[in-house]
């Protein structure tokens, strides 16, 4: 296990090697809610790692649990400007595809980049809200795991409400579609967090939603708790939009539980 970590980072730094030489930003999910993307930016020079695991809660059609997924993730800032910042990462997601002799094995090719642009509330102007556009799911297989998913998001805290956000993504039409094969690549994205200090300065809870009748669409809900100042865990409930979303599969979209371990360095 330690030697599959050191190799992937060995790629990461390949990859960032790769950017800052090109000055370019590549684009697997960087700092979210629970499902969608937020505003948030990781730090300058920090590293964060993501390890996030999904389980499904559902028997599909077999009768059975079926596959859950697991991903692993590492996103780092690179803005130094407080005004401006920025973050690119790279994700290691298995999606638990046992068709191993299959071309179209998703896990053959689990390497996927994100990347992000934001400014915080306030920086445009006072009160002004947070504002956010990236991509994720840029994969490395033409046709199987290029999603290629784009979105912009605004944020907003209000006092003692929480923080509001609202957004709209899209991504490859060929590849986010729902049962009948028929284009569903994009819908809203919509989210509520609020930390709660009322009850303890670890607790965070949040509500997020992300719409269309592909795979990715769902209501998510869930907690997070902080073990100290660089470690927290997010507890969640994933409810998928369209549970027939696997065009020409027997697949079922099953809802799931989450667990998302958060490492700043």
């Amino acid at each position: 296990m330690k030697k599959n970590v050191s190799n992937f980072a060995k790629i990461y730094l390949v990859v960032l090697v790769g950017l800052f030489g090109t000055m370019s930003v590549a684009m697997a999910t960087g700092s979210t809610q629970i499902w969608i993307p937020s505003t948030d930016i990781q730090g300058f020079k920090t590293v964060h790692l993501g390890i996030d695991n999904y389980i499904r809660t559902q028997k599909d059609a077999n009768g059975i649990y079926g596959s859950g997924m697991y991903d692993m993730g590492l996103t780092t800032g690179i803005s130094p400007f407080t005004k401006v910042q920025a973050e690119i990462g790279i994700d290691y997601l298995n999606m638990g595809d046992n068709n191993v002799l299959d071309a179209k094995n998703y896990d053959l090719h689990p390497i996927y980049f994100n990347g992000k642009i934001a400014l915080p509330e306030d920086s445009l102007f006072k009160g002004a809200p947070a504002i956010a556009v990236g991509a994720y799911n840029f994969g490395l297989k033409k046709g199987l795991t290029d999603y290629n998913i784009v979105y912009a998001l605004v944020a907003k805290t209000i006092p003692v409400v929480g923080r509001i956000s609202v957004g709209y993504y899209s991504g490859n039409k060929a590849l986010l579609v729902d049962e009948n094969g028929v284009a569903a690549n994009s819908g809203m994205l919509l989210s509520w967090d609020r930390a709660m200090p009322e009850i303890s300065d670890k607790l965070w809870l949040a509500v997020d939603y992300q719409g269309g009748k592909n795979y990715l669409g769902a209501l998510n809900v869930g907690f997070s708790w902080a073990f100290s100042k660089n470690v927290s865990v997010i507890f969640g409930y994933d409810i998928y939009n369209n549970k027939k979303a696997f065009y020409n599969t027997n697949n079922v979209n099953t809802n799931s539980f989450t667990t998302q371990l958060d490492i700043n360095f």
